[in-house]
């Protein structure tokens, strides 16, 4: 039985036979990254493994296309916010593409779904859980009693991390430094909605969770990069803590580069472009799997190489004639899914592959090796190549 390590309870947790699954996407205001890649990759992975065994998903990716980057980056070069976000929008997915994931079964655009934010917004004002001032709505995190469980961060941590994360403690329309906007009154020349509080748009927060509640009605499963725990998830749970009841949240480790983590922010960036120029599909992937998902990992040449290396020994086995003498592969076989069920130990996985590339030989009746490794390479989105094409 697969098992998550959810990030609420601290404890890994059976998925269920059906699972609706929302992985926060990008805020299209810069090109894709080798950061996303890792978090995408991932779950992908999760999703072909979870098909392999018969499960059930509907799995949603959003796209958070307004947004304070992506009207400042707009500004900043000129272009209309639509057309920045539809750019690069449009450069992730084939990025995406290009590195083998599957489509997810919904991809929304915040933009599609202000409607949906708004109804939310007017529920929580009529529950006394959010509360209006000069056009701008926020929530009160006061009358959310669980606000930090997800995070486990103490108050004064929270103000310091959300201040680190878009939150304005100074704002003058806050009860409290903490509460976070739900809708904000739109400057002059920028988007705007008309609403029953002003002409303006949603907060980072709500769009999720709009999107969320109207696909799935409850998330088995939340992802996204770790540093969006606090405040980003933390906030979808308390507006609408009914879509989020018994949701395993399973949050990506942070890829590093040059002793920093990767981000657009700090600019040290490994696009899959460039990657992929150098290195094939199958090694990009690899180098992402050889960590676990909660692990932090620092890229470098050397890590593309080894995955380069190890993509060759797995396919070594296509080019081995199936032979007469016994090969049993079914502790092999039998460690793979034990490894993945374990919290989707990819790394250890793919050294349950190598161990068996590494025993497989000719002359030996491999035949059943070679189907189990074609079920594994599926559930991996790695494809069979021969010697020449790493």
């Amino acid at each position: 039985m697969l098992r998550l390590y959810n990030a609420m309870t601290q404890k890994k947790e059976p998925v269920p036979e059906r699972a609706g699954i929302y992985v926060c996407g990008i805020t299209p205001y810069n090109v894709a990254h080798l950061g996303h890649a890792s978090l995408y990759v991932f779950y992908d992975v999760l999703i072909r493994y979870l098909h392999s065994i018969g499960r059930r998903t509907l799995y949603v990716q959003n796209v958070t296309d307004i947004d304070d980057d992506v009207l400042k980056k707009a500004k900043e070069t000129g272009k209309d916010w639509r057309q920045l976000g539809n750019e690069n929008t449009r450069y992730f997915l084939t990025q995406m593409d290009a590195v083998g994931n599957e489509r997810p079964d919904i991809y929304c655009r915040a933009t599609d779904h202000v409607p949906e934010m708004i109804r939310i917004i007017a529920d929580l004002i009529g529950k006394s859980m959010a509360y209006e001032i000069n056009g701008h709505v926020y929530f009160s995190v006061s009358g959310f009693r669980g606000f930090g469980k997800l995070s486990k961060l103490k108050k004064n941590e929270m103000l310091a991390v959300a201040n680190e994360r878009g939150n304005n403690p100074d704002d003058k329309n806050k009860k409290n430094p903490m509460d976070f906007v739900l809708w904000q009154r739109s400057a002059e020349g920028e988007p705007s909605w008309d609403s029953p509080w002003s002409k303006g748009r949603p907060g980072w927060h709500i769009e999720c969770t709009a999107m969320a509640r109207k696909y799935l009605k409850n998330v088995a499963i939340h992802g996204g990069g770790g540093d969006l725990a606090f405040p980003h998830h933390e906030c979808e749970i308390a507006q609408c803590p009914a879509v989020y009841h018994g949701t395993i949240w399973a949050h990506q480790a942070m890829v590093f580069y040059q002793g920093r983590k990767m981000s657009k922010s700090l600019g040290n960036l490994v696009m899959v472009e460039d990657l992929l120029k150098k290195y094939s599909v199958n090694a990009v992937r690899m180098a992402i799997l050889l960590h676990h998902y909660r692990e932090e990992w620092e890229f470098s040449e050397a890590e593309m190489r080894k995955a380069a290396e190890l993509g060759k020994k797995l396919n070594s086995i296509w080019d081995m004639q199936s032979g007469t003498a016994p090969f049993d592969s079914s502790s092999y076989e039998k460690d793979f899914f034990a490894l993945l069920d374990d919290d989707m130990q990819t790394g250890a996985a793919l050294q349950a592959l190598r161990k068996l590339s590494e025993a497989v030989s000719s002359g030996k009746n491999i035949s059943s090796a070679k189907a189990f490794m074609t079920r594994a390479f599926n559930i991996l989105g790695i494809r069979p190549e021969w010697q020449g094409d790493f």
